[in-house]
């Protein structure tokens, strides 16, 4: 059994309209701390990414933050957290995928939905077997997985794609979901030593 040691969080640099989103940020925060798991992040203090950050750093968690230099005025950087500054967003969501042992996506504007898209992208050109979790919170992601279902239905996917989707409602759920896939998987670790250069 594999124990996850570390899992990257993607979400929006907003809040959202719905304190649900909140809460369930900062809920996930807390179970990532009390799991001893290390929290990889987009860096920065604001919306949903710095309420997760904030409440995993404040309950004793490693706090790994990647940010792109364009964005530290921005966004500012969470005190108390490793960060890495890097030159783009590009590096930055490489950082990312390397560091993390799982994959778990919050609600989130355009840029956290590009995250997810190319992390199920990667997966479906068997580049990672990385467990993907999707944070239906308030079914914000329903519309997601509908389309995912409709390229299916019209044959420009196969079925595997929508299996790669690991679909919780509550934040509580995604570290035991997690666990359970890396649990259900082989992994093979050449495909994650390999990855950089075939992508």
């Amino acid at each position: 059994m594999s124990k996850l040691k570390s899992i990257c969080v993607y979400c929006g640099h907003k809040e959202g309209d719905s304190p649900v989103f909140i809460n369930s940020a900062e809920k996930l925060g807390r179970e990532i701390a009390e799991n001893d798991i290390k929290l990889i992040y987009g860096g920065g203090e604001l919306g949903l990414m710095g309420r997760v950050a904030s409440t995993a750093r404040d309950n004793g968690a490693h706090v790994f933050g990647v940010i792109p230099d364009f964005l530290v005025e921005v966004e500012g950087l969470l005190p108390g957290t490793d960060h890495k500054i890097v030159k783009n967003m590009h590096e930055r969501k490489m950082i990312m995928f390397e560091e993390a042992d799982a994959i778990c996506t919050m609600p989130g504007g355009i840029g956290t939905l590009e995250e997810i898209i190319e992390i199920l992208s990667w997966a479906r050109l068997n580049l990672h077997r990385k467990p993907i979790v999707l944070l239906n919170l308030e079914n914000f992601w329903s519309p997601l997985v509908e389309l995912i279902d409709h390229i299916i239905e019209r044959g420009f996917a196969a079925p595997e794609l929508r299996k790669d989707l690991i679909l919780v409602d509550r934040a509580e759920d995604v570290i035991p979901a997690a666990q359970k896939a890396l649990d259900d998987l082989s992994c093979d670790t050449e495909e994650s030593q390999e990855f950089e250069e075939r992508i």
